[in-house]
């Protein structure tokens, strides 16, 4: 059985599992609080997702030298970037056109009755664009590095990768070790791997023990909006601009996508999926590492469209439940102002909601509204991070495609880098 397989079975139990401990009761016993969905699952889930983080840096900031160092042109990269950056803005912006636009066919909050207590929304200071840019260069690469910002670590890897190419012998014994440094990381991605099952189990059953099914009776409207919108996109829109801009068969990428997606929904984090997308990428797609190396933390940074489709139905469905009226003109700064502030809150914490209370402030909708999405929000960030993954993927594979950087030999054989239920080191 492939790992693929072996999670999607896994998640399935375990969503099984929480909405069974939910709908019986046993949530609200201590014991099973203390011993089972806080203690077992919280442990499993926790250790499995720590093991992901500690490898994100690491396997970023190489993977990126290398990267960087393997393209040799400066002007190469600029390239690659500016491709890069034109798609992830291109897609965002349409899953927000098409958020707004599916939303006032299905007006999800018209007859909604507010609830008296939902709970308050606070929103945080989001850091603005101008700061973002400045930011980018970090004045200390140990504090972005402790700190896990991937902006800067970014720009700093891809800086010390171009030096590296350019200072002779000594650049290229560097090269040669942080080479064999990055296949000891992989290697060690693949040794974690074999535990996701286990761990997606654990974090599905948490997620389903603590909400239920029930939780989403409320807000179904909102609920299967987004989520509807959120599907259109992963099998419509991806699909589509892989095969107009890249001449790629969607269906091979769809397949292979697999494990990424699935790791992604039960992680939560686009950061955390990172080593398992560049596996992905690389060695089940055929992507070279010089560009997956730049295009998927780079991604897993700015591009965020499933989070835009929520901000653009979240939008819609306030001010219908408000009984605001929405301008065109509103709703095309909603559009622009969302898409341009997938960069400009890149790495924030909370950053989905963030955007959201920003946009909301933009067009005069009441912020601390966002309390009443907040109880289902957790069950659409996981559907959100994994159609952020599949964009990140998308996007990938046709920078790669265009740079001639794309090996069609694995991304059409079937069997190229599976990992099977089997130690095999």
């Amino acid at each position: 059985m492939t790992l693929t397989k072996k999670i999607i079975i896994y998640m399935i139990i375990g969503a099984i599992v929480g909405i069974g401990i939910n709908y019986f009761g046993f949530n609200e016993n201590a014991n099973v609080e203390k011993y089972l969905t806080g203690g077992l699952f919280k442990v499993v889930g926790g250790l499995f997702l720590n093991a992901l983080r500690m490898m994100v840096v690491p396997l970023v900031f190489v993977s990126l030298f290398c990267g960087a160092a393997a393209l040799r042109d400066p002007s190469n990269l600029g390239k690659i970037g500016g491709k890069t950056l034109l798609f992830y803005l291109f897609t965002t912006a349409i899953a927000l056109t098409i958020a707004i636009s599916i939303s006032y066919l299905i007006n999800p909050g018209l007859g909604f009755d507010i609830p008296n207590d939902y709970p308050k929304y606070v929103a945080k200071e989001a850091p603005s664009f101008v700061n973002v840019l400045i930011n980018m260069i970090p004045t200390n690469p140990i504090k972005a590095f402790a700190e896990g910002n991937m902006l800067q670590i970014i720009v700093f890897a891809i800086l010390f990768g171009l030096s590296a190419t350019m200072a002779g012998k000594s650049g290229e014994k560097l090269i040669s070790f942080m080479q064999n440094v990055n296949e000891v990381i992989m290697k060690l991605v693949h040794i974690i791997m074999e535990f996701a099952p286990y761990a997606v189990f654990a974090l599905i059953a948490i997620v389903f023990a603590n909400l239920g099914a029930s939780a989403i009776s409320d807000l179904a409207k909102y609920f299967f909006t987004v989520l509807f919108v959120l599907f259109l996109h992963a099998f419509i829109v991806y699909p589509s601009i892989l095969f107009i801009f890249g001449k790629i068969n969607p269906l091979v990428f769809l397949k292979k996508i697999q494990t990424a997606v699935v790791f992604a929904f039960g992680s939560a984090s686009s950061n955390a999926t990172i080593p398992v997308t560049l596996r992905t990428v690389t060695q089940r797609m055929g992507v070279d590492k010089s560009v997956a190396s730049f295009t998927i933390p780079f991604g897993a940074t700015i591009n965020m469209d499933g989070t835009a489709i929520m901000q653009g139905v979240a939008t819609v469905f306030i001010a219908q439940a408000f009984g605001f009226d929405l301008t065109m003109a509103q709703l095309g700064t909603v559009v622009i102002m969302a898409t341009l502030a997938s960069i400009g809150t890149a790495g924030v914490p909370g950053v989905g909601l963030l955007m959201l209370a920003g946009v909301l402030a933009q067009v005069g909708l009441p912020v601390e509204a966002i309390g009443i999405i907040l109880g289902i929000d957790r069950l659409l960030d996981m559907t959100r991070t994994a159609v952020n993954i599949t964009g990140d993927c998308a996007v990938t594979c046709i920078v790669a495609k265009s740079e001639g950087k794309l090996n069609e030999d694995i991304f059409n054989n079937p069997d190229a880098g599976v990992i099977e239920e089997k130690h095999t080191y």
